[in-house]
């Protein structure tokens, strides 16, 4: 066996305090940015260059750096990207490598492996707030290490396909932001092309007023129950294991924590439901091509589904019956939709009820701009769902690849 503290330089707590951010500057990392080997620095809080220079003086992180998440998500861990500065953000741990001894992305793999995330977590579960203080992190027992030539192939592998999942996600990122663009200039700031070609507002389109502010003329408001049959999803006893499945001959049961995994297009789902669980419980099946909304604890997720799936009651299905609409407006229409204003989310254990989900307002313009705007976006959200098949099928085959060159029972050349 290996200890972590005996293949690695230094292992630095984070401050434990909140770091002043400000709206540009140097990412500040906190335990949400990490996500399975990567930092993610869209959504991370930034600090000054003063602050920068105060949070680093244990350890200033550098390329090839591990950051652990000692708390919620307990275990996640991703690398410095080479001419990235970041900042350790609360309940952080800095892990530096000693690159004579363990190649940094296998070393990262490895702790990300199923055998060492749960003795991570077992460590962790022992504690009224589950996390792992730095006593755990340096004594981590690991498996003994390979050469680092076998060492820099697994990582290199494996850090291969995550590239290339990472990218791909990139991809879509950059395909949904184009799309949204495009709604807000036509749907929102009312800008579509008019008879002429030219902007339709600016031009002096004729506008009318509705529930929502003036309109272009022709076009309506609506809610969304009277453009869509809105069913919420439902859970057997979780007392009766019986009913859930891990079986992907089984019906696939949406959670908000798969929403929170998938892009746009949800292919995959942690659990499934028994076809005798569907028809005992009556449980409301949601077709192919369907916008799925979360409107309890976590408010506003979106994602369409891309064949018969289920959900829990913390998610709506608004399956569409006008046929001049489709899902991507739909999808498009909810993701620049302000949810707050649907009720208080302060509470945990509630936020809207599906009552308020019916009857959000919606904008309907007219068929041929509908049609029209479909033919714009319609190839993105193709190359976004081919994309995220892609995905799904690289992050399987990491994810077979991971525990079997790890163990040993794998080589990389076979």
């Amino acid at each position: 066996m290996e200890i972590l503290n005996n293949i690695c330089l230094d292992i630095v707590d984070c401050e434990h305090k909140t770091a002043p951010i400000q709206d540009e500057g140097i990412p500040s990392i906190r335990t949400t940015d990490i996500k399975n080997g990567f930092l993610d620095f869209k959504g991370s809080n930034k600090v000054s260059e003063e602050t920068y220079q105060k949070w680093t003086q244990r350890l200033e992180p550098r390329a090839y750096d591990l950051i652990l998440a000692r708390e919620a998500p307990v275990g996640q861990v991703g690398i410095v990207p080479k001419e990235q500065r970041v900042c350790l953000g609360q309940r952080t741990v800095l892990i530096r490598p000693n690159k004579q001894k363990v190649y940094p992305f296998y070393l990262l793999y490895l702790l990300l492996s199923r055998e060492i995330q749960h003795k991570m977590k077992v460590r962790a579960s022992g504690s009224t707030v589950e996390h792992l203080n730095m006593s755990d992190i340096r004594n981590l027992q690991l498996p003994d290490l390979p050469s680092l030539k076998i060492q820099q192939e697994i990582g290199d592998t494996l850090g291969n396909l995550d590239r290339k999942i990472e990218n791909l996600r990139r991809q879509n990122e950059t395909l949904e932001a184009i799309a949204q663009t495009l709604f807000k200039h036509w749907f929102i700031d009312f800008e579509f092309p008019d008879a002429d070609g030219k902007p339709y507002k600016s031009s002096g389109g004729e506008m009318v007023d509705s529930a929502i502010g003036d309109i272009p003329e022709g076009w309506h408001v609506g809610n969304l129950e009277d453009i869509a049959d809105i069913s919420i999803g439902r859970t057997p006893p979780r007392k009766e294991p019986e009913w859930f499945s891990n079986n992907p001959k089984d019906v696939k049961w949406i959670s908000i924590r798969d929403m929170g995994n998938c892009g746009i297009y949800i292919l995959d789902t942690f659990e499934y439901l028994t076809q005798e669980a569907i028809d005992k419980f009556n449980v409301p099946v949601i077709p192919e091509n369907t916008v799925i909304v979360s409107f309890k604890l976590t408010v506003g997720r979106l994602a369409i589904t891309t064949e018969t799936m289920l959900s829990n009651e913390a998610i709506a299905h608004i399956k569409l019956i006008d046929n001049f609409l489709n899902a991507e407006y739909i999808y498009l229409f909810l993701k620049q939709y302000n949810f707050d204003q649907l009720g208080s989310t302060s509470s945990i254990a509630t936020a809207v009820n599906s009552k308020s989900i019916k009857s959000i307002s919606i904008l309907l313009p007219c068929s041929e701009m509908i049609d029209y705007f479909y033919q714009k976006v319609s190839a993105n959200f193709k190359k976004i769902r081919i994309n995220t098949q892609q995905i799904q099928t690289l992050t399987k085959t990491r994810d077979t690849l991971l525990p079997k060159l790890m163990s040993g029972q794998l080589r990389v050349k076979e």
